[in-house]
């Protein structure tokens, strides 16, 4: 593995000298050596539990959206300033509504809105068959700056696929990116603590050299190869990446590091500065105060318990907040 120690200019991301002792909740960018390919890894721990044990949600719903919190920890530390990546889906399938977004410096939240009684989602177990709980609809990736810079967002059909797929396919048709995306979510059992949710992911990406072109030409169908997924260095890397396993990006025993080492040493790779994660939900009392301001006097009646009050749930973090009548408007 290439280590560079201290920072220099002109180099992107800022270079470091690996640290075999990081871990969980942070996203690794590193760029191949031989192949010069970038890319990023994302391990979450206490994060992505901590998301997904406020909700109730069955296991193929938590591996939905264990995958997107990963994707989105992936594609939001990648912005170049401060600002906000946001990825929701909505669709006609069992779970027809995700969110999950990322602020940076490095804050993670989401939730899904599903079926409860979708027979695709009652009978499902585990991370069950996605494409067909998805369904079909659309796929949105929003990037929204902070400042006077215009937000920017792509949508992506969705017909049955899993999310991986949708990611890939959200690249190559409104990015025209040769992308490899790996996805992991499972439960990890420890003697004495039971079981706590893992997620992990791996991005490699080969970026247009400047002046390049395209090996498609207007007109000609979207799964035609893309400049450069014919070249032999993206082939060989790529190749190389596959051979990542689903237990890999989720082992707490095994850093991101080496990880890397594991896949690319025999391409050369560099690690640059971690963006450290956190989950971090933005809602508050006034917030949403403020929210229900906007309600009239007939919306309000129909919210109203016996006391007169409102209790609202934060669908991301399922905190409640409890309103007496004389808070109300």
């Amino acid at each position: 593995m290439a280590k560079s120690h201290g920072h220099g200019a002109g180099a992107g991301p800022s270079e470091r000298a690996p640290n075999p002792l990081m871990g969980d909740d942070l996203v690794l960018p590193f760029r191949t050596v031989n192949s010069d390919l970038i890319g990023r890894v994302v391990r979450l721990g206490p994060v992505v539990d901590d998301i997904l044990k406020r909700h109730d949600y069955p296991d193929p719903v938590s591996h939905l959206l264990g995958e997107a919190l990963a994707l989105t920890a992936m594609l939001g530390s990648a912005l170049k300033s401060e600002g906000k990546f946001i990825l929701q889906t909505k669709t006609d399938g069992a779970l027809n509504f995700l969110v999950s977004d990322f602020v940076s410096p490095g804050q993670l939240r989401g939730y899904v809105s599903f079926k409860k009684e979708h027979p695709d989602l009652s009978s499902a177990h585990g991370r069950g068959d996605q494409g067909t709980l998805i369904g079909k609809g659309h796929v949105a990736m929003t990037i929204d700056p902070t400042g006077d810079t215009n937000t920017y967002q792509g949508i992506v059909a969705v017909d049955h696929e899993p999310l991986i797929a949708v990611a890939e396919n959200y690249f190559r048709q409104s990015e025209q990116l040769p992308t490899f995306i790996r996805l992991a979510v499972a439960q990890h059992y420890e003697r004495g603590l039971g079981a706590h949710w893992r997620a992990g992911g791996l991005l490699l990406q080969k970026l247009p050299r400047q002046g390049g072109e395209r090996s498609t030409k207007e007109g000609e169908e979207h799964d035609a190869l893309l400049a450069g997924e014919d070249d032999e260095d993206w082939a060989r890397a790529r190749h190389l990446a596959a051979t990542v396993e689903d237990h890999e990006l989720i082992d707490p025993a095994l850093s991101p590091e080496r990880l890397l080492y594991r896949l690319f040493h025999e391409e050369g790779v560099r690690v640059f500065d971690p963006t450290p994660l956190t989950a971090a939900c933005r809602c508050s009392r006034e917030r949403i105060h403020l929210y229900l301001e906007r309600f009239g006097a007939q919306e309000l009646s129909g919210l109203r318990e016996e006391d007169g009050g409102v209790t609202v749930t934060c669908e991301f973090c399922s905190r409640q907040y409890k309103f007496a009548e004389s808070e109300l408007p």
